[in-house]
């Protein structure tokens, strides 16, 4: 049997998302925070092992541009932050889809391809807990936990070593680069353009 899995995605308010970018990007952080978040959730949604995409986020324009069959669309807690609105996710799945193992997906994955995240939750369904570990091999762009495995988000700078302490295994594979290319700075950002970003950043970028 196939396991399923539900994504969660925090997406920052795009005012205060992706400040490190400025001023590299010619005043175009917030549209290209819009487009990371937006090509990544087009990325998940194209995965058959995801039957649902879970949205959370205090932004209602990133809230009415991630709408569409298969995403559920989440409001941000209050206080809010990351941590919290992942565990929003988090708890959500649980409650409506118990059977699903859950994986927390950063929201700023230009690069990332369906095929990538299909490797990474094969890969994952081995473990209770997984994580991929960001390019610089100290924070995390995907947290996963099988069904009925309690996870806590620990996100923020150093979050590998966290996630690590909690029991989560580190799980990687050839060609996993865009599954690990987070963008918080104009070098990240070439990088990943370098990888092949998906349309909306694109277009961001050439406009």
């Amino acid at each position: 049997m196939t396991l399923l899995w539900v994504a969660v995605v925090p997406v920052k308010h795009f005012a205060v998302a992706k400040s490190r970018l400025d001023p590299g990007v010619d005043g175009r952080r917030q549209a290209l925070a819009r487009a990371f978040a937006a090509d990544t959730v087009t990325a998940l949604k194209a995965v058959a092992e995801v039957p649902v995409v879970v949205v959370v986020t205090a932004d209602r324009q990133a809230g009415r541009s991630a709408q569409g069959p298969g995403v559920v669309v989440l409001e941000e807690p209050d206080p809010g932050g990351l941590n919290q609105a992942a565990a929003a996710g988090i708890r959500w799945s649980r409650e409506h889809h118990p059977e699903a193992a859950v994986a927390v997906i950063s929201a700023d994955l230009p690069a990332l391809r369906p095929r990538d995240v299909s490797t990474v939750l094969g890969l994952a369904a081995a473990h209770p807990r997984a994580v991929v570990a960001d390019r610089e091999g100290t924070g995390t762009t995907m947290l996963t936990a099988l069904p009925d495995v309690a996870v806590e988000p620990r996100f923020g700078p150093g979050s590998l070593s966290r996630h690590r302490a909690d029991g989560a295994v580190v799980v990687s594979a050839p060609g996993l680069v865009r599954a690990a290319r987070d963008v918080d700075t104009a070098g990240q950002l070439a990088e990943a353009v370098a990888l092949g970003v998906g349309s909306e950043t694109a277009r961001v970028l050439d406009s």
